[in-house]
């Protein structure tokens, strides 16, 4: 029986190309070390997909940045502005791409369906020229073959890749992105052909735009896509791949109709609703690829449960024609359990990382034609029962408190504008007044004095004294700069929900649970694997130690509910729904400890809200009820004179922009900048928007450093649409990621543009 594994993790065990690449960029080590470092990973995971007897080992997921990036290298659509004149497209122009450059900013960033991976949007329009213009592909096709691994070369699919474009500025909104197949398709035949000549075998097409709800004439560019590839296509085996939901019926019918291919797979961890589709018809004599090992999870597999449904899909399609396979590529989960040295041995036998995953998909395989591990199926269902039966997953407290809050709506009693105006004579702040949204730059020094008291090599009196000492510098160059309201920098904070979760009950930590979010970024999510609940207050002390040191407001920083969840590695044993309302009430009591102690504006950050959204629309306003009603809960019982602020980043907001109204926040700070301001065309439709806001007018994810009239710019697009009153100026987006020299001087600018415009608004 054969084993598939859709993709795997990039960064390395150790987060090996996350160094590389930031030594790269910064010029202390050359192109050639880079891909040296990139090709020692390539061959360990190779190796250890081969040596764990996976059969169907993808090539092409490991990327320098992301996937689709590399796509749109493949098919040569750079847009004009990064002056590529043609031949194969180099790092300079791929990361300039990414990340921008001194003198042109970067493409637009945005999430990668509900994961919290980004992807580099595709600019596309009429007057793009596709040319094969990156030959990645085969290249590593070859270099796995010369190792002695056969792969599976993986490709964007390229009516999935049309999909996730965008029209290029100055393309009419309206430009059909679809229209451009047969151009994509020259250059897919061009690449397919000369994968079949490296001698490649199997080529697999990731569609996961197939599990969206799709027009009949979305849904025929896929029928005409592989009718034009199929001459092309004879003599290989061809995979369609789709993850991350359920397959529509229609869909269905469409995707195993499609001319050429060979192999279907799909994701039953959160499609279940497909077998029924399955069941009902599978054509006869393809494969099956069926995703039953979850790829977006760390909990251990119940094997027992997937071998049953394989051995009931195997009735369907005939046991030479099922292969197991995970739920999607394990981008999405941490490297390997073998690095945990710190979870305790009954935490640890209930997960499994990529590492482990890649075990389970074979044991499956094993079993399933005939050869199953007793002893390792066995071990699976002790762990799985323990799991169940453990208390320190339940408190039955927190589910009393929680089920009681399903009899209110939790919205504070005084509408908006009355509080905005009852905070205003409280906090007398100009027009348009500016902010940052929280972190400052985690510098060497700030991370080693964090690491060294983890560590215990200094007392904690003397790390209290260091992080004050950071905070006050942050304050200090805030006033200096003419900020509004400050923020603390939050230098004791390494990540926002990992800083959390450490301090709430039911979470446990990794101390190399590293997942990529883009480019060089990883996160390391925190574990919910119990009932949730706040022992003792989280941020107070040093929120009222930053606001000790000004006279000027001090925004609390908090990580909102629904943010938590998402980003975390959550438990699958109850509904999410009810895991966020356990959260909820634990920054409900922080946000009125803050309260108490004086802080009078309060930030709970919901950077997350979008990103958890269903994918299908029949399933989206349930999510959106619970999730708005969570962030109400945190906040519900302040003061009219405290201002809640909420933020949000790199997703598309504008379908759900009256949830987010809805949430009944003061103020809400929102990425806009990099995505080109398409933000604001909501409220050029007529969407009216009465509570405070501050579309990011520059992108903190790029080097550059925006002009002072390129901000002033943005923010006279934002006056046309917004009232001057409610408007307020920040950047996109934290800047931890940043460094002080490029900090600096974007924050001079910024605060300059909107003296600038108060100035003229005053005239």
């Amino acid at each position: 029986m054969a084993s598939h594994i859709v993709g795997y993790p990039r960064m390395g065990p150790k987060r090996e190309l996350k160094f590389a690449l930031e030594s790269f960029w910064d010029g202390k080590s050359s192109a050639e070390d880079l891909k040296k470092v990139a090709a020692d990973l390539r061959a360990s995971i190779w190796k250890q997909m081969a040596d764990a007897g996976i059969k169907y080992i993808p090539s092409n997921t490991f990327s320098y940045y992301d996937q689709v990036l590399d796509a749109t290298a493949t098919l040569g659509a750079v847009p004009p502005r990064y002056g590529w004149t043609g031949g194969e497209i180099g790092f300079d122009t791929y990361f300039s791409m990414a990340r921008g450059n001194a003198t042109v900013p970067a493409m637009e960033m945005t999430k990668w369906f509900d994961t919290n991976y980004h992807f580099i949007v595709p600019e596309l329009g009429p007057e793009v020229k596709f040319t094969y213009a990156s030959h990645k592909a085969v290249e590593e096709y070859k270099e796995a073959k010369a190792l002695g691994v056969e792969t599976v070369p993986v490709l964007i699919g390229p009516v999935s890749y049309l999909l996730l474009s965008k029209p290029a500025k100055g393309v009419e909104k309206t430009f059909s992105l679809l229209s451009l197949l047969p151009k994509v398709l020259a250059v897919y035949k061009e690449v397919i052909a000369d994968l079949k000549a490296a001698g490649a075998t199997w080529i697999q097409f990731d569609e996961p735009t197939l599990v969206l709800d799709l027009d009949a004439h979305k849904l025929q560019a896929f029928t005409d896509a592989y009718a034009e590839l199929a001459p092309v296509l004879s003599g290989l085996n061809v995979l369609i791949e789709t993850y991350f939901a359920d397959i529509p019926a229609e869909t269905y019918k469409t995707l195993t109709s499609l001319n050429g291919v060979t192999a279907y797979g799909f994701d039953l961890v959160r499609g279940t609703q497909t077998i029924d589709l399955i069941k009902g018809g599978f054509p006869s004599g393809k494969y099956l690829f069926a995703g039953v090992v979850d790829g977006r999870n760390i909990w251990a597999n119940d094997l027992a449960g997937s071998l049953s449904t394989l051995h009931a899909l195997e009735g369907i399609v005939g046991k030479d024609k099922l292969v197991v396979s995970t739920s999607c590529s394990l981008l999405h989960t941490a490297v390997d359990l073998v690095n945990e040295t710190k979870l305790d041995d009954e935490i640890k036998s209930w997960l499994a990382f990529a590492a482990q995953k890649v075990v389970e998909v074979n044991a499956l395989a094993h079993a399933l034609a005939g050869h199953k591990n007793e002893a390792f199926f066995s071990a699976n269902a002790a762990a799985q029962a323990s799991r169940k039966s453990s208390p320190r997953v339940t408190n039955e407290a927190v589910q009393k408190a929680a089920a009681a809050l399903k009899g209110s709506d939790h919205r504070r009693a005084t509408n908006v504008s009355a509080r905005l105006d009852a905070q205003q004579k409280k906090l007398n702040l100009p027009i348009l007044p500016t902010t940052t949204i929280g972190s400052f730059p985690q510098t060497p020094e700030l991370r080693r004095v964090r690491r060294e008291f983890k560590a215990g090599k200094i007392s904690e009196e003397e790390y209290v004294t260091s992080i004050k000492e950071e905070i006050r510098k942050v304050v200090e160059l805030q006033e200096e700069l003419d900020i509004d309201v400050l923020v603390h920098g939050e230098p004791e904070r390494n990540d926002m929900v990992e800083y959390f979760g450490e301090q709430l009950s039911g979470f446990a930590f990794t101390v190399n649970g590293w997942v990529q979010s883009y480019g060089s970024r990883c996160v390391k999510p925190p574990i919910i694997y119990g009932d949730v609940s706040r022992p003792k207050p989280m941020t107070v002390f040093w929120s009222s130690a930053a606001q000790s040191m000004t006279k000027r407001p001090m925004k609390g920083m908090l990580t909102g509910p629904v943010t938590i969840l998402n980003w975390s590695f959550v438990r699958n044993d109850q509904p999410r729904s009810e895991t966020t309302y356990q959260i909820a009430l634990a920054i409900k009591d922080e946000v009125e400890d803050l309260e108490k102690a004086g802080i009078n504006v309060i930030q709970i950050d919901e950077a997350a809200l979008r990103e958890g959204l269903p994918l299908r629309k029949s399933e989206q306003a349930h999510y959106l009820d619970w999730a708005v009603h969570a962030f109400r809960i945190t906040n519900v019982g302040v003061q009219d004179t405290t201002q809640i602020h909420t933020h949000m980043c790199y997703s598309n907001f504008n379908d759900i922009i009256h949830s987010i109204i809805d949430m009944d926040a003061d103020v809400i700070t929102i990425e806009n900048s990099r995505s080109d301001e398409k933000l604001l065309s909501v409220f050029r439709e007529g969407v009216k928007y009465g509570a405070g806001i501050g579309p990011g007018v520059y992108d903190i994810h790029s080097p550059r450093i925006p002009p002072t009239e390129e901000i002033a710019d943005r923010i006279n697009k934002m006056l046309a649409v917004l009232e001057k009153n409610i408007l307020w100026v920040n950047p996109d987006c934290g800047l931890k990621t940043r460094k002080y020299t490029e900090v600096k001087p974007a924050l001079t600018n910024m605060v300059a543009a909107a003296k600038l415009i108060r100035n003229e608004l005053a005239k």
